[in-house]
């Protein structure tokens, strides 16, 4: 997926476009018909916008060649014509989840024409966003809340056999494909209503549980009957003849749905809660499923109730990660080197202060929920022994381990923390909760195992508390974003973002669950270099000065004047700021 950020005249028309200037579908027929058999280029003359009877066609971006990115084109129909009804898109999580809905019924439909219209390269195909399992907001397709107007954006290869147009390719699929796929799943009379229904009434059962989680003091809410293991590593379906989940006796809460009703289930409070038991006994599937729990879920997928706090942030090591002047102090002091560690540069972090790093920039984004494996930890950050504590005195080592530091998280921040544990049981002393994973039915051993850690000594925890960290830092803006210069993004699946021949790896933030994600956090983060960034802002204020953009033009607000991809999916605060966080350029 490459964009390039070359600055120019970019023809975009919303709901506001003047009717004067729409033409007929006849007319761009003609135009087809006039330009067949002409090189490629003669297609730039179809860009425009064109009355379709019950829905208009925008074509926005023409490729140069049939071997090039596909074609931009859009179809929006109007609200008087869509009749979706008005509360289906009024509040937030309703119309989010329709949008999902319809993507998912136009996506299906579109996917029986694609390539069926025949050329060179890319001729014919016919491509929409493919969502996965999670329920985001994209681009793909919108809903304007005012007046119920449908907006999807899609590729399509024009024809061409070489590089001559085949225009009569092109007019089968705009005037015959893509007229029955619009028909048949963006017209509120023509799809099935009892589907939309159930997406409406999920959404709320959703919204409901996900609002309940600070009343109640929980966390995160698992509900009896989800099903968390996955298809395969590659695959994020569920796994079929799975054990179903079931919730520990004691910790067993009742949500009384709007819809659904009464729905039990695992509610874990905030605290600190372990999560021990043996290999492969379903603790990191647990685990996994609370982390994606920050999303919404399809229908059918097992974890339509398994509902995490919204800022939970999964904390990992990230060996050779870049490091931008985060003060670490809660966690390092006083290294050998001398460096500072209230404003810690490097450009390759060990396990042990990139995890550091990584706790406190989660801090900076407001995250009051710390998910952590032992699996993907740096040892010397989670814990030091009691043996190792007297053979190598605290004065002698610059780590404060995150067990010494994660009650005071908790008490002093109100940040909760759930910890995957399977060999070590120093925790077992400072959790409220701990939990036995066995065949994937989790047990509430609390009470036994503190029983037993009585007869083991517990880490000694330090007496004096550490310093607020500090987010004080003001980037300056990079000189390859200054003015309109010419910027190439390629996004490279969710894991890595290059700008220019800057890469920017993202394989460390394990939630983002959609490379239109990592596509969106590029946009973000080349609009806050052109916008934002001025030495006065910190780190912090910028990604809050685009994500206010966000919040009221939408994630169309990002096109500043050049095109708008097809496909961005709305990323969270958190993985916005954690990215910036990686990105090496920055001039601090």
């Amino acid at each position: 997926m490459e964009v390039n950020f070359q600055i120019y005249h970019y023809w975009r028309s919303k709901c506001a476009q003047k009717e004067e200037k729409m033409k007929r579908a006849e007319d761009l027929r003609r135009i087809l018909e006039a330009i067949d058999r002409k090189s490629y280029p003669a297609y730039k003359d179809t860009r425009g916008a064109y009355r379709f009877g019950s829905y208009s066609l925008f074509i926005e971006h023409v490729q140069g060649d049939p071997f090039a990115t596909p074609s931009r084109v859009s179809v929006l129909v109007d609200g008087s014509k869509a009749e979706l009804p008005e509360e289906f898109y009024r509040e937030a999580h309703r119309r989010i989840a329709v949008q999902d809905h319809l993507l998912r019924l136009f996506g299906r439909r579109i996917e029986e024409f694609n390539h069926k219209a025949k050329g060179s390269g890319k001729s014919g195909r016919m491509a929409v966003s493919r969502p996965g399992q999670e329920i985001l907001e994209r681009t793909a397709c919108q809903i304007d809340p005012k007046d119920g107007s449908v907006r999807i954006r899609m590729e399509i290869g024009f024809p061409a056999r070489g590089r001559t147009i085949c225009s009569g390719e092109l007019i089968r699929i705009l005037f015959e494909f893509l007229p029955q796929c619009v028909e048949s799943t963006l017209f509120y009379r023509k799809i099935s209503r009892t589907a939309v229904q159930k997406t409406v009434e999920l959404a709320d059962d959703q919204a409901y549980i996900r609002g309940q989680l600070s009343a109640l003091g929980l966390c995160a809410f698992v509900a009896n009957g989800s099903v968390l293991p996955r298809e395969s590593g590659v695959s994020q379906r569920p796994m079929r003849a799975s054990v179903p989940f079931s919730s520990p006796e004691s910790m067993e809460v009742t949500m009384q749905l709007p819809h659904r009703g009464a729905v039990k289930g695992m509610g874990i409070r905030r605290g600190i809660t372990l999560i021990a038991g043996g290999g492969y006994h379903g603790k990191s599937t647990l685990l996994k499923a609370l982390e994606l729990g920050v999303y919404d879920h399809i229908a059918g997928d097992g974890r339509e109730y398994v509902i995490t706090d919204s800022t939970a942030v999964k904390i990992r090591a990230e060996d050779g990660r870049s490091i931008k002047k985060t003060d670490i102090s809660m966690f390092v002091n006083d290294l050998p080197s001398g460096k500072d560690t209230k404003s810690f540069y490097t450009e390759d972090a060990s396990g042990s202060t990139s995890q550091a790093a990584n706790v406190v920039e989660a801090m900076e984004s407001g995250a009051k929920l710390l998910l952590i494996d032992e699996d993907t930890s740096a040892t010397n950050f989670m814990v030091r022994d009691e043996l190792m504590q007297r053979v190598v005195h605290r004065n002698q080592e610059p780590i404060t381990p995150f067990i010494e530091r994660a009650r005071y998280l908790f008490e002093a921040y109100g940040i909760s923390t759930i910890l995957v544990a399977g060999s070590s049981g120093a925790y077992f002393h400072i959790a409220d909760c701990i939990l036995q994973m066995e065949q994937y039915r989790p047990k509430d051993i609390t009470t036994f195992a503190k029983k037993e850690a009585e007869n083991f000594p517990a880490v000694t925890l330090p007496q004096d508390q550490p310093e607020e960290p500090s987010f004080d830092r003001r980037p300056q803006k990079d000189k390859a974003f200054a003015g309109e210069d010419r910027i190439k993004m390629k996004v490279m699946g969710k894991d890595q973002i290059q700008l220019n021949r800057e890469n920017l790896i993202l394989r460390g933030l394990e939630q983002l669950a959609d490379s239109e994600q990592t596509l969106a956090i590029g946009w973000m983060l080349t609009w806050v270099q052109k916008k934002a960034v001025n030495g006065q802002l910190t780190m912090q204020q910028a990604a809050d000065r685009v994500l206010e953009l966000v919040g009221k033009e939408g994630l169309a607000g990002l096109a500043e004047g050049s095109y708008l991809p097809v496909n961005l999916a709305m990323p969270r605060k958190q993985e916005v700021l954690a990215a910036f966080n990686r990105y090496r350029l920055w001039k601090l």
